[in-house]
């Protein structure tokens, strides 16, 4: 059985306590490989690393370190297919949307982050005492990094990259759910020639090797993606040594289809937010919110193209639903649709378990799930899911749609579908979310802010968002003496 290690200091490494935990692919229900089981001493190593290459990383030319990001780049890029098919194997998801999205927007990562951090610069104020103000932006020191399970290298890069540009010594935890594209990207670090210590990547559980991360205090910032209970423990951790800490969080997204938007591409766009990635993006739209006048013919549509969705192998390339990520989420996602049965929803689809045949029988696969008929303030309605599970619920004008909308405890993302741009931009302005997409879903530019609200998170990542929260700005101010120049 593979045994998947630790980056430190440049080099492949066992955990120091010697200890692995079973790696389970969600195909097959089998464990196929060993992922370290990390533990503070392995953090404690890789900060003694980073510190040893903080002083010449933090110094890098920008030239330099565009150089290093655009050879990471180049390294996922070139081994695209194996990646992608780790990836699916390890998390899941259809290998068409590893091969389409998670990988190429991995290296994009870096691509994009080498380009804007030549352009990422502080800004000059001269004074009327004679006197010049400049403001320069440093790297922290040292970070670290915690990403998900549900895109696995592309959030792990995401969060990489703008440390790495910034001039960071970066030390990141990868989900122990999903260790395998993160171990391969280690190896793509040491063909990159990337300098000992300057990225450090420990494997391993939250209590054993993300709590020491996070409460290390040579390490000064900490920017973590995951669940919602996750994240406030980190804040609490982190606030007492007064460390920066950025939380993308979870998401209870609504979907408001006004019965003026085209209805084809609503119902097109709507079952893409419901059930990319079997509903485990923390952007998928879990509540559809549609007007009264058109609810039959929508839900009608939405129910038969949900229908179709073919539920199979995620290495096959026609696969659009592939395996939930874990024995455990599939028991949590299982135990919501049992929920909002006991909760008097009226299930319009799914609602069950896949079986599939030979070595995939064991794995853990769900129907896309389609309930209506639940009240708001239901937990179904409330809590996050994360799973290929929606719900349906009618409005009739544009206030009680945003009233709904906002009646949960998160903040993340809404998508609207409307022709009257108008409301849009109202309903825009009155949602309360980090991100609001019009007649559209997932597009993204990564130049913009991406992040919630209440419960969905604190700060923004992306472009100069994601550079700003990596470095301290400080300001320098330069006196001179008028008359000597007289």
């Amino acid at each position: 059985m593979q045994k998947i290690q630790n980056y430190i200091d440049g080099k492949m490494l066992d955990p120091q306590g010697g200890k692995f935990l079973d790696n389970v692919s969600p195909l097959t229900g089998l464990a196929y490989s060993q992922v370290p089981d990390s533990s503070e001493a392995d953090i404690h190593k890789a900060v003694e690393s980073a510190e040893k290459a903080k002083y010449k990383w933090n110094r890098s030319s920008l030239a330099e370190r565009k150089k290093v990001l655009r050879k990471l780049a180049d390294g996922i890029a070139k081994q695209l297919e194996p990646l992608a098919m780790a990836e699916t194997i390890d998390n899941g998801k259809p290998i068409s949307v590893s091969r389409t999205v998670d990988i190429p927007r991995s290296s994009t990562n870096f691509e994009f982050f080498a380009d804007i951090i030549t352009s990422f610069s502080g800004d000059s104020f001269s004074t009327d005492q004679f006197a010049h103000n400049i403001t320069v932006k440093s790297p922290l020191g040292i970070v670290g990094c915690i990403s998900p399970w549900n895109l696995p290298l592309y959030l792990m890069t995401w969060k990489i990259a703008p440390a790495l540009a910034t001039g960071n010594c970066t030390i990141v935890k990868p989900s122990e759910v999903t260790p395998m594209t993160a171990y391969l990207f280690s190896k793509i670090c040491q063909e990159a020639d990337l300098a000992p210590g300057v990225l450090n990547i420990i494997h391993g559980t939250g209590p054993n090797a993300g709590s020491p991360l996070v409460t290390h205090p040579g390490i000064k910032a900490i920017s973590f993606t995951g669940s919602t209970a996750t994240g406030k423990a980190i804040n609490q951790m982190a606030s007492g040594q007064f460390k920066k800490v950025s939380l993308e969080m979870g998401g209870k997204n609504p979907t408001i289809i006004f019965d003026d938007c085209d209805l084809e591409k609503a119902v097109s766009g709507t079952l893409r937010a419901s059930f990319s990635n079997q509903g485990q993006i923390c952007l998928c739209g879990s509540r559809i919110l549609i007007q009264k006048g058109i609810y039959p013919e929508f839900k009608k549509r939405l129910i038969e193209k949900a229908a179709k969705l073919k539920v199979a192998d995620p290495r096959d390339e026609k696969t659009q639903v592939g395996a939930i990520v874990s024995q455990v989420h599939f028991n949590k996602v299982m135990g919501h649709i049992d929920l909002a049965k006991k909760e008097g929803g009226e299930l319009l689809l799914g609602g069950h378990s896949v079986q599939l045949a030979d070595e995939l029988s064991g794995g853990f696969y769900i129907a896309p799930t389609i309930f209506e008929n639940l009240p708001q303030q239901c937990k179904t309605n409330m809590n996050e899911i994360f799973g290929p599970m929606v719900t349906l619920q009618p409005f009739e004008t544009e206030e009680e749609a945003v009233k709904i909308a906002n009646a949960t405890n998160y903040g993340l993302s809404c998508s609207i579908w409307t022709s009257n741009s108008a409301r849009s931009l109202r309903i825009a302005r009155d949602i309360q979310t980090g991100i609001v997409w019009i007649n559209t879903w997932m597009m993204r530019d990564l130049r913009t802010p991406f992040g919630g609200s209440k419960d969905s998170g604190m700060g923004r990542e992306g472009g100069t968002y994601g550079l700003n929260f990596f470095t301290e700005p400080k300001n320098i101010c330069i006196s001179y003496d008028q008359e000597s120049h007289s």
